[in-house]
């Protein structure tokens, strides 16, 4: 619904149509009335219409002046001028501020003016929607060229291409001058990408996101730094170098790099770190220095947090990690004995720290970790516990996915929470063996439909049977076990994944969202989607 700003001295006038147009059929809200032109342009200072109909002839401030201090805010404001003369000058002067229509006065007719209402809306309208064109195609373009961009770096990573002059012209339209300057690069990579991921539809929104914000602030810079996307987590910038000693490029880089930190951290709560490397001024050093970034990955695993560090060598400790198996397995079964929550966060923070100091290998760490989860699962399994129900495929998908061990940290953290969470909601209340059975057929089938007579058959129990005897050593019934269980796993799903809602509800074996979205809220106080919002 446009806005509309009502202009004349004349109140008769003004009242005459106020009562007289019917404003709400013909799609238009009547924002506001004035007697006289600066009061108007006050008002619109803070408030700006979307249509202005105003009388010219005005004391303070005439509908002329008016309309073109408006114009020059709003060149796309729409004017209809009202007046009590028929001369030729008023009529030129209008037409030289863009007016759309004039009416006079003395033989004005309401239903004349709803009329040139209904066509000032039409043009708002056409306005609108060629804006909404404009900027989609604007946006096309640019996702385009990002597109060729991103192609452009992965060839010159992936493949064995030679200083051509197509090449080095390709680099040029893109910002890089490879034959006539020299640039510093620096890799840019998302830290916690999992957690980041989650609060986007997809994940080139995400993407998409990020390289906006780094384009504002290269533009607000005023910089002739290049942006280029590599892969969904990370991305290179060009900063222009000078070894002159007035100049200090190295300075000016890392002041922009913090700029964008903040910008991205305020605006899109994603943490950014940097490593960056020394100059290159051909194509030749080009490609090494692409490669030296992207073969950092040691480095970057032991970052903290939103950090700008310079390129090192990659430093790997000769000890063995894998002597530290035993210790580390007994440990970590003492934990799920013992099943205090309270234990988890201590006992990784430790091996965290270990890691750190020995600087083992990224992907021997998360090898370690892998066969350690893997090995716990069979323990469990022996001891008549229950794990997660993720497969051994997921998790190891999961594992080799982590980039940073502060990433690591909070994923085993979460992991062993939700582990001894699911061992303590049945082990402490029940020592029965077909209640501990009947809760690993519900742990292990959450994505099924699960119903009571179905369990109770598969322990060959009578279901009356069953069910009093789950409620007596469980302290709840059955049906309220299961949806509790649901509920949890639904939790893991809205804050892990970037699955819909109707998607996590067909995963758990709900026919009907609108239930599920019933079930959800009374069990957990809000809505999924509120839910996912607040885990944000």
């Amino acid at each position: 619904m446009y806005n509309v700003m009502l202009v004349d001295d004349d109140y008769p006038v003004l009242e005459l149509l106020i009562e007289t147009i019917n404003w709400n059929q013909l799609g238009l809200n009547l924002q506001s009335t004035h007697e006289n032109g600066a009061n108007a342009l006050t008002h619109a200072l803070n408030e700006m219409p979307d249509i202005l109909i105003t009388d010219i002839g005005m004391p303070k401030m005439n509908g002329l002046e008016l309309t073109k201090r408006l114009k020059e805010l709003n060149p796309n404001i729409q004017v209809c001028m009202l007046t009590c003369h028929n001369e030729f000058d008023y009529a030129h002067q209008a037409l030289k501020l863009n007016v759309q229509d004039y009416l006079l006065k003395d033989t004005l007719n309401p239903k004349d003016l709803a009329e040139v209402l209904k066509k000032l809306k039409q043009n708002k309208e056409s306005e609108d929607q060629k804006k909404i064109k404009e900027f989609k195609l604007e946006s096309l373009v640019e996702r385009n060229r990002e597109s060729m961009k991103r192609d452009f770096i992965r060839h010159t990573i992936d493949q064995t291409l030679y200083e051509t002059k197509s090449v080095i012209d390709e680099a040029r339209s893109y910002g890089l001058d490879l034959t006539h300057q020299t640039f510093i690069p620096v890799l840019c990579f998302i830290q916690d990408y999992r957690s980041a991921k989650i609060s986007y539809h997809s994940e080139d929104t995400l993407l998409f996101s990020i390289q906006n914000v780094i384009s504002e602030v290269l533009k607000k810079d005023e910089s002739t730094a290049v942006h280029f996307t590599f892969s969904q987590k990370e991305s290179f910038l060009f900063f222009p170098y000078s070894a002159t000693l007035k100049s200090d490029s190295y300075g000016v880089t890392t002041k922009c790099l913090e700029k964008i930190q903040r910008n991205v951290f305020s605006s899109l709560n994603i943490s950014l770190s940097f490593i960056v490397d020394k100059p290159f001024d051909t194509y030749h050093s080009f490609k090494t220095s692409l490669h030296q970034l992207l073969d950092s990955s040691n480095q970057r695993f032991y970052m903290e947090t939103c950090r700008i560090e310079k390129k090192r060598l990659e430093t790997k400790t000769n000890e063995s990690l894998f002597e530290w198996y035993d210790k580390a397995s007994n440990e970590i079964r003492q934990l799920i004995l013992n099943k205090d929550v309270s234990e988890v966060s201590p006992l990784i923070c430790k091996w965290m720290n270990i890691f750190k100091e020995k600087k083992y290998s990224s992907e021997i760490v998360k090898d370690w970790i892998l066969k350690l989860l893997l090995d716990l699962k069979v323990k469990m399994k022996a001891l008549q516990f229950f794990g997660t129900n993720t497969s051994n495929e997921i998790l190891h998908e999961e594992v080799i996915g982590i980039d940073s061990l502060i990433e690591l940290r909070t994923w085993l953290i979460h992991y062993f929470e939700m582990l001894l969470s699911a061992v303590n909601s049945t082990t402490s209340k029940s020592r029965r063996k077909e209640v501990i059975e009947a809760c690993k057929y519900v742990e292990g089938n959450l994505e099924k439909k699960i119903t009571l007579d179905e369990v109770a058959n598969i322990l060959y129990l009578n279901p009356s049977y069953f069910s009093r005897l789950f409620k007596k050593e469980v302290g709840g019934t059955f049906v309220e076990y299961v949806t509790k269980a649901k509920m949890n796993r639904a939790k893991e799903l809205l804050e892990q994944t970037v699955d819909s809602v109707g998607k996590i509800c067909e995963r758990l074996g709900y026919d009907n969202q609108s239930y599920f979205i019933k079930v959800f809220k009374n069990y957990v106080g809000v809505t999924p989607i509120e839910y996912r919002g607040e885990k944000r």
